[in-house]
C-alpha cells in the first residue's frame, strides 16, 4: 500500500533525478562531441544529419547516465530531508531508513530493467548506425580548408600549397599545384597569385592562376629517358572535381560483426561457436601440419626400431648419412622445419585472435548486466550517503557523487583493461567495480540506519581533543616519572 510518506520521497526524488539525468546526458554527449569534432567540422552535414548523430550519441549514454544520476540525486534526495530534520522526524516515529528507501529501491530496480532493455534491445542498434554515420563523416572529404603554408593532400591525385591567402579567402599566392603520379616525373604548376573559388552548384573547385609556369615530365616510367617541359603562362584556369566530397551513406551491415551491436542472445550464439572450436584446429593441424611430417604416416606401418647391436658405434646421425646425401638432406629438413614454422604460426595466430575475439564478446555480455546492477549499487552508496552528511544542494552531494563514480568508473575501466589483456577473467574483470562498491553500499547503509557521525566533523574534533589530552597526560606522567 503508498502511503504519504512513500509520496513525499518520490516527489523529492523526480525533480533531482531528472535534473542531473539530463546534466549528464548533456555532459556526455559533449564529450562525444568534442572527440570528433574535428572530424565534423566542415562537412555541411545538415540539421537533420546532426540531430539525428545527438539522438544516437544519447540512446548509448543511458546506461552510463542512469548510475551517475541516480548516485547524485538520492544524495541530493536524502540530503535535503535531513537538512530540514525530515528524516530525524522520520525515525523518531519508529520508521527505520530501510522503510523509507523502499520507494526510491522500487524506482530504481525499475531504471536497472530499463537499463538493461537499453544495453541488450536499443543501443546494439544505436552503435550499428552511428558506426556507420561515424565512418560516413571521417571519411567524407572535408570542405575547404586549405591553409597557409601547409601541403594540402584532401583532393584525389593532387598536393595543393598556398603560400598567403588575402582576408576574403579567395585570394592566393605562392601557389603550387602537384599532381600525383606513379612515376618519377615531376608534373606541377607554379603561380604567383590567383583566385580559388567553389563554382555554384558546389561540384568542382576553380583555380584561377596568374603569372606561372606550368612544368611536366613526359616519357617511360621508371626511367631517367623523359622530356622535360616547361611552359610559361600569365592566365591558367584548373578545375578539381568535387563529387567525392557528397557524404554518402554506408550499409549498416559492414559494422554488425561487432560485439558491441549484439544483443544477449546473438553474443549466447557466438560464445557457443567460439567455444567448440577443437575439431576445427585439429582439423587444420591434420591438413596443414602433418603433411610435412612423413615418419608421422609410417610410425604404425613399415618402421621398425633399429636393433640396439646395429647402433653400436654410431655417435651421431651424420655417421648414418652418405657425405653425397648430406647437404641434400640438410636443405630439405631445413625447408621442411621451415614450412612447418610457418603453418604453425599461422594457426597460433588465428587461435590467439579466435582467443581474443572471445574475450571480447564475453566482456560485452557481461557489460549488458555491470551498468544495469551499478544502479542499484551506487543509490545503496547515494541514499544513506546523504542521510549521513546532512547537506541538500549541489555543493557536497556533488562533490561525494564525483567521488564515488570516479572510483566505480576507474575500476570499471581497469577491469575492462585486464579482461581485454586476459590480466583476469571476463567475469572478475567488469563486476571489478561492483565487487568492490557494493560493500561500501552495505558499510554505509549500516552506518545511516545507525545515525553514525562517519562526516560529522564535530565528532573528529571532539575524538582527536581526547587523544591530544590523553597523549599530553601520558607525557605529563612521564615527565614526573623521569
Amino acid at each position: 500500500m503508498i502511503k504519504k510518506l512513500d509520496i513525499l520521497i518520490v516527489k523529492a526524488f523526480v525533480g533531482p533525478f531528472l535534473a542531473t539525468f539530463l546534466i549528464c546526458i548533456f555532459v556526455l554527449d559533449l564529450q562525444f562531441f568534442w572527440l570528433y569534432l574535428d572530424d565534423m567540422v566542415g562537412k555541411d552535414l545538415g540539421l537533420s544529419t546532426l540531430f539525428y548523430m545527438i539522438g544516437l550519441v544519447t540512446v548509448n549514454w543511458v546506461p552510463t547516465a542512469l548510475p551517475l544520476a541516480l548516485l547524485l540525486s538520492s544524495i541530493m534526495t536524502f540530503g535535503n530531508l535531513g537538512e530540514t530534520f525530515e528524516i530525524v522526524a522520520i525515525k523518531s516515529a519508529g520508521i527505520p531508513l530501510l522503510r523509507f528507501m523502499q520507494p526510491l529501491l522500487i524506482i530504481t530496480t525499475f531504471l536497472c530493467f530499463i537499463a538493461f532493455l537499453f544495453a541488450n534491445n536499443i543501443i546494439p542498434v544505436a552503435q550499428l548506425k552511428l558506426a556507420s554515420l561515424k565512418y560516413d563523416i571521417i571519411v567524407a572529404k572535408p570542405a575547404f580548408d586549405i591553409k597557409e603554408g601547409v601541403f594540402y593532400n584532401r583532393i584525389d591525385g593532387y598536393i595543393i600549397k598556398v603560400g598567403k591567402k588575402d582576408k576574403d579567402d579567395s585570394t592566393i599566392h605562392n601557389v603550387v599545384i602537384y599532381k600525383k603520379t606513379y612515376g618519377l616525373q615531376d608534373n606541377l604548376l607554379i603561380a604567383k597569385s590567383g583566385i580559388m573559388r567553389v563554382t555554384a552548384d558546389k561540384k568542382f573547385l576553380e583555380f584561377t592562376l596568374k603569372d606561372g609556369w606550368s612544368i611536366d615530365e613526359k616519357g617511360q616510367r621508371q626511367t631517367t629517358n623523359t622530356d622535360f617541359y616547361r611552359t610559361g603562362f600569365t592566365t591558367y584556369k584548373k578545375m578539381f572535381d568535387l563529387s567525392s566530397f557528397q557524404m554518402s551513406k554506408s550499409n549498416d551491415s559492414s559494422f554488425r560483426y561487432d560485439p558491441k551491436m549484439l544483443s544477449i542472445r546473438q553474443l549466447n550464439t557466438t560464445i557457443d561457436s567460439l567455444n567448440h572450436l577443437d575439431n576445427y584446429y585439429k582439423g587444420r593441424v591434420e591438413r596443414e601440419v602433418v603433411p610435412n611430417i612423413p615418419f608421422v604416416r609410417d610410425i604404425d606401418s613399415v618402421w621398425k626400431k633399429p636393433k640396439k647391436d646395429s647402433l653400436k658405434n654410431i655417435h651421431s646421425y651424420n655417421q648414418l648419412i652418405p657425405d653425397s646425401l648430406r647437404y641434400g638432406i640438410y636443405v630439405a629438413v631445413g625447408d621442411k622445419l621451415n614450412m612447418l614454422k610457418t603453418n604453425i604460426g599461422f594457426i597460433e595466430q588465428d587461435f590467439q585472435a579466435k582467443e581474443e575475439s572471445k574475450r571480447l564478446h564475453d566482456i560485452e555480455w557481461h557489460r549488458k548486466f555491470t551498468f544495469s546492477f551499478a544502479c542499484l549499487v551506487l543509490f545503496m552508496i547515494g541514499a544513506p550517503l546523504g542521510s549521513i552528511i546532512r547537506k541538500g544542494g549541489l555543493g557536497a552531494p556533488l562533490i561525494f557523487a564525483i567521488v564515488f563514480f570516479t572510483f566505480f568508473y576507474l575500476f570499471n575501466t581497469l577491469g575492462e583493461k585486464f579482461a581485454k589483456q586476459n590480466v583476469m577473467s571476463p567475469f572478475f574483470g567488469m563486476w571489478l567495480s561492483s565487487f568492490i562498491l557494493l560493500p561500501v553500499g552495505i558499510f554505509l547503509t549500516r552506518k545511516g540506519m545507525q545515525d553514525s557521525d562517519l562526516f560529522n566533523k564535530e565528532y573528529y574534533y571532539r575524538t582527536f581533543s581526547k587523544l591530544r589530552v590523553f597523549l599530553g597526560n601520558l607525557k605529563k606522567d612521564k615527565n614526573q616519572s623521569t
